[in-house]
């Protein structure tokens, strides 16, 4: 027998464990075998894993494309050619766009624009507004993975709907079987102190955090989480950010309710001096939090579980918008958000490193969980025979520093800008398809397709 692709001499790394000298068989696109590399079958093409670690594939469950409207700060190909450079094979749209992704035929047209020209497989929520409750079911036919709700600003300035209004948008969402995620901070409280620090003059970068008080987050989750408690509905935290808020979620998940969470990769590399270090370029919603708030994100949210999965909240704009050559000026003049597709992977190989948590667990909440959470899996998230051939080969002994020209976004701006990891994605395969190696993107604009959905 004679395969499409074999990648061998890899150590291979699950949830369940490792298996060294080891590697995977791909035939037409999906995973036919999985083990020793001298038990693998001939292939027609050979990837030699060099003795570097391979992973299920990466899935990214929270990223701005910007596509469709806002496609000079990003748009489906260059998001998907940095996720394939950084290791992801997977990613999310949000559906802050213009239009926003409302109605199914919003929705369509994001999935068309993606199935032109991305790089990696994909798919897209849909955001619930006031004006939206009666499209639910339409919205979910047409293919959405899953909802999102905006409690409080954000880039786009999406209205949230009324609490009447979400718990209604519960109960419906509940019939589909798909995951509501909410942007959790309470929208009066962040408004009431932007309006205060504002008239006030405190318009330094460490001030638009502190317009943002955990409180605000956290009021935002247990809110929520009592919604859903109530209707029995699925919900996710996008993007928690501290400490406080991971022990909302872990109260929520006591209770029994049904409320999954995810961190980012920024949230457990800085705290708040990197607003008086970097200015602006760090600024971002929710706000990089202190020091006792982000021990706490480690050590609820990581080491007791409250948090399930990584992602990014990539969030590309220009260096105009972000105010690069005046980093230390009005914040308010500034906008929030920045890339992160190329330093998620390294950034928590990092963390591996220096021991915080295992190979198997940053497996767990940057692949099989996102894929779980949000009903790809084993489709994605898994090295089972018979799904897609997705998997991220990293390195996790190189050590370099970053550099944004060399980042793959329209728009490179970001914090990690001069930061040192140990660790990077190396190899990067969709679908049985070698899409990067080496930092270099391969693969054709328009090979990645949407993820089916199940919603069982």
């Amino acid at each position: 027998m004679t395969v499409d692709l074999v990648v061998r001499n890899c150590t291979v790394v699950t949830p369940a464990g490792r298996t060294p000298d080891a590697g995977v068989a791909v035939e037409d696109g999906t995973i036919v075998a999985v083990g020793r590399s001298d038990r693998l079958p001939e292939a027609d093409r050979v990837l030699d894993g060099e003795g570097n670690v391979l992973v299920p594939g990466i899935v990214d469950c929270h990223i701005h494309n910007r596509e469709p409207g806002l496609e000079y700060k990003e748009d489906w190909e260059s998001a998907t050619r940095a996720a394939a450079a950084g290791g992801v094979t997977t990613v999310v749209g949000m559906p802050n766009t213009d239009p926003v992704i409302d109605r199914p035929e919003h929705l369509e047209l994001k999935f068309e624009r993606g199935e032109a020209s991305a790089h990696v497989d994909f798919q897209s929520y849909a955001v619930v507004t006031s004006e939206n409750l009666d499209l639910i079911s339409e919205i979910d036919e047409a293919g959405a993975l899953g909802y999102k709700v905006f409690l409080g600003s954000t880039v786009g300035d999406v209205p949230p709907p009324s609490d009447g209004e979400i718990l209604e948008a519960m109960e419906k969402i509940r019939e589909t079987g798909k995951r509501l995620g909410f942007h959790e901070e309470n929208g009066e409280i962040i408004d009431h102190y932007t309006e205060q620090f504002q008239s006030e003059g405190k318009n330094e970068p460490i001030d638009h955090s502190h317009s943002r008080p955990v409180v605000a987050e956290r009021e935002a989750v247990e809110r929520m989480v009592t919604f859903a408690e109530e209707t029995g509905a699925k919900i996710h935290m996008f993007h928690v950010s501290s400490g406080s808020a991971a022990e909302a979620v872990a109260r929520g998940k006591d209770r029994g309710v049904d409320v999954t969470a995810e961190t980012t990769p920024h949230y457990l590399w800085f705290t708040e001096e990197v607003m008086r270090e970097k200015g602006n370029v760090a600024r971002v919603q929710p706000p990089i939090r202190d020091a006792e708030e982000q021990d706490r994100l480690w050590r609820v949210g990581i080491d007791d579980g409250a948090i399930d999965c990584i992602a990014t909240d990539h969030a590309p704009h220009t260096p105009e918008e972000k105010k690069v050559d005046d980093p230390f000026g009005n914040t308010w003049d500034a906008i929030s958000g920045f890339v992160g597709l190329e330093t998620e992977v390294p950034a928590m190989l990092t963390f591996v490193d220096r021991g915080r948590f295992t190979m198997e667990e940053w497996v767990r909440r940057h692949s099989t969980n996102p894929a779980r959470v949000w009903g790809m899996y084993p489709q994605k998230g898994s090295l089972q025979v018979g799904t897609d051939a997705d998997f991220t080969v990293v390195d996790p002994d190189l050590e370099w520093t970053v550099d944004s020209a060399d980042l793959h976004s329209k728009n490179c701006v970001t914090p990690f800008e001069d930061e040192s990891f140990r660790g990077k994605a190396v190899a990067t395969v969709v679908r049985g398809k070698v899409v990067a190696r080496d930092g270099d993107v391969l693969g054709e604009s328009g090979y990645g397709t949407r993820v089916d959905v199940d919603n069982e």
